[in-house]
C-alpha cells in the first residue's frame, strides 16, 4: 500500500530515512536552503519556491495555478512503488495542504470531507493553506468542496511545527 508522509523541515532527513521514501515533494519560501536527502534521487524531487500565504504579499511569492499543477503531475507520475514525503518548514500549513490535494487528486472517488477528517486525525496541527487547497479544488474539479471540507475541519492546534504523520491513502 502506497504510504504518503509528512514532515517539517527540521526532521525530513530522518522522516525519508525512516520511511524509506523515494520521492519527495519541497514547498518553501524561495531562498531556504533545502538538502535532498539521501535516497532521493533529482527527478523524484519536486521543490515549489512559494510563501505561506494566501493572498499577495510583498517580498512573498503567492501559489499559482503553475505550482498546482506541477504538483499534480508530480503526484501523477508517483509510481507508488516506495513511499513519498511531503514538506513545507513547519509541516503545518503548505505541506498538510499538499498531502490532501495528493488524497483527493490520487483518489478521485474519495469524499473530500472524509479526507479532510483522516488529515485531522493524523495531524492535530494541521492548518492547511487555503491558497493551494482553493487552486487545486479548481483543478480537479471538485466544486468548492475542498474548499469546504477544509474549511469544516477548522485551524488545527497551535504549534511551533508539525509532527511527521502518515496521510492515509487507500
Amino acid at each position: 500500500m502506497p504510504t504518503l508522509h509528512v514532515s517539517p523541515l527540521s526532521r525530513l532527513e530522518e522522516t525519508v530515512a525512516l520511511t524509506r521514501a523515494r520521492h519527495l515533494v519541497t514547498l518553501i519560501n524561495l531562498g531556504t536552503p533545502v538538502r535532498r536527502p539521501q535516497g532521493i534521487e533529482p527527478d523524484r524531487h519536486l521543490l515549489l519556491g512559494l510563501s505561506d500565504i494566501s493572498r499577495p504579499l510583498d517580498g512573498h511569492v503567492l501559489a499559482g495555478e503553475g505550482d498546482v499543477a506541477r504538483l499534480l503531475a508530480f503526484l501523477r507520475g508517483w509510481d507508488r512503488a516506495a513511499p513519498m514525503v511531503i514538506h513545507c518548514w513547519a509541516g503545518i500549513s503548505r505541506s498538510t495542504a499538499a498531502a490532501y490535494i495528493a488524497a483527493c487528486a490520487l483518489e478521485p472517488a474519495r469524499d473530500e470531507e472524509e479526507a479532510a477528517k483522516a488529515l485531522r486525525a493524523a495531524a492535530p496541527s494541521a492548518t492547511p493553506n487555503a491558497r493551494l487547497v482553493a487552486l487545486a479544488d479548481a483543478a480537479l474539479g471538485r466544486h468548492g468542496r475542498m474548499i469546504r471540507a477544509i474549511a469544516g475541519i477548522g485551524r488545527g492546534a497551535d504549534a511551533f511545527e508539525g509532527t511527521p504523520f502518515a496521510m492515509p491513502l487507500a
